[in-house]
């Protein structure tokens, strides 16, 4: 990316210019059936139907249904409404720190969000981050997924014992907020079964994970295994490159019951010809550039080169690498996570490039850190830190953060021969 003045940056966190920023392919399609037709999907055009038989390609074949929207927030909202009419249930399961939109109906079951504004409604409840890291249960656990599958569990029956009913749980399949937990194999499978025996549906939530961006599978959901299949899955950002698209993908069954209220749905942009014009090169792009499994290779050797950082740099601090000319972001609870999502053209030299400038800032830091006259708080009533590097990171980080913590990325670290 470029700023007014010409400097070139390295974007490290854009998962919305999924294939490139203005990738010619994508430019071009939208371009050309502009000049032909864009118009509301009332009216009969191909599109639609292409990009839908092509995103099913790509599914599990109970999930055959789509909705076109313009926004992830549009597609999480109408998955609520899906899961509801579906089950005839109100309340809703989420995880803790999670955020699945801007919308009202969104914010509610958002805990990112909510607790900074009214509060926790009645009928959310909330499990907790299936973090092994950081979580409950940890790495050591001798089974993580049946743990924390057990908390949801817990949570669902908690709420029937006050006469509650669940009609879904919401998740992102790595939740991204939340601090980039991978969740441990076989938690999702878990869930569900919980869920549905409680008459909920499950929600996969693939907006800031989904179109190969994990490398192994394209979706993320799919992590949990080969037989996981979700009720609903929710697209969004990276599904148009920048152009606003969104899809919710779902079952014959939960469309029926949603088609049986009488009360189509529509939506004027979703759908349209351009819109979809987008989304099928979007997708000819990860097909042709083999996208998927350059994001194997890469997020390997990313992975690779950070544990070597993580032997070497025993803490991180409040790092902004913009003043290096690399945009990157934090997540997490303790906004302690740096987040690492970038277009899915990221090389083998951005990965190197970035990575020596990181190991640069931390030595740098670490060699602040060192010459601080005071290295630990004092008492109370003593003298403020001497050190102002010490105490932003104190502040920012709770507990000392493992590098290994804050490089835990949305891309595999499978390997693959496609790397270039």
């Amino acid at each position: 990316m470029y700023d007014e003045q010409g400097a070139e940056y390295i974007d490290c966190i854009n998962n919305v210019a999924h294939v490139g920023h203005c990738h010619p392919l994508v430019v071009q399609a939208a371009h050309e059936q502009n000049q032909v037709l864009n118009t509301n999907s009332r009216y009969l055009h191909d599109n639609i139907v292409d990009f839908a038989q092509r995103l099913s390609e790509t599914l599990p074949e109970e999930l055959c249904v789509f909705y076109f929207l313009n926004s992830g927030s549009e597609a999480n909202d109408l998955a609520l409404r899906l899961a509801r009419q579906y089950t005839g249930h109100w309340d809703v399961v989420v995880l803790d720190h999670a955020y699945h939109g801007h919308l009202s109906s969104l914010i509610d079951i958002s805990p990112y969000k909510f607790r900074n504004l009214d509060g926790q409604k009645e009928w959310v409840h909330v499990a907790p981050l299936p973090d092994t890291y950081r979580g409950l249960y940890r790495e050591d656990h001798p089974n993580p997924a049946e743990a924390y599958a057990s908390e949801v569990k817990r949570v669902v029956s908690s709420a029937q014992e006050q006469g509650r009913q669940i009609a879904a749980f919401f998740a992102e399949s790595l939740p991204s907020v939340g601090g980039q937990i991978i969740p441990p194999a076989g938690y999702f499978p878990e869930v569900a079964e919980h869920i549905r025996k409680a008459g909920g549906v499950f929600v996969a939530d693939e907006i800031q994970v989904g179109f190969g961006r994990v490398g192994k599978h394209f979706w993320a959901f799919q992590l949990q295994g080969e037989d996981f299949v979700p009720d609903i899955v929710t697209m969004g950002k990276s599904i148009g490159n920048g152009h606003p698209v969104a899809c919710v993908a779902t079952t014959q069954a939960v469309a029926r019951a949603f088609e049986a209220t009488g009360v189509e749905y529509f939506n004027t942009f979703g759908g349209s010809p351009v819109s979809c014009a987008v989304g099928l090169a979007v997708l000819d792009v990860l097909e042709k550039e083999q996208l998927q499994a350059h994001a194997a290779c890469v997020g390997s050797f990313l992975m690779e080169l950070l544990g070597q950082q993580k032997a070497k740099h025993p803490i991180i601090g409040d790092i902004r690498l913009k003043e290096n000319y690399i945009l990157l972001s934090t997540d997490g609870p303790g906004r302690n996570v740096l987040k690492f999502k970038p277009p899915m053209c990221f090389s083998l030299d951005n990965v190197q490039h970035v990575v020596a400038k990181l190991d640069a800032i931390l030595t740098d830091m670490e060699e602040k850190v060192r010459s601080c006259e005071t290295l630990r708080p004092q008492p109370c009533g003593s003298p403020a830190l001497s050190c102002p590097l010490l105490g932003a990171w104190l502040k920012s980080s709770p507990e000392p953060t493992p590098l290994g913590q804050a490089t835990k990325p949305s891309l595999s670290d499978s390997k693959s021969p496609c790397c270039q």
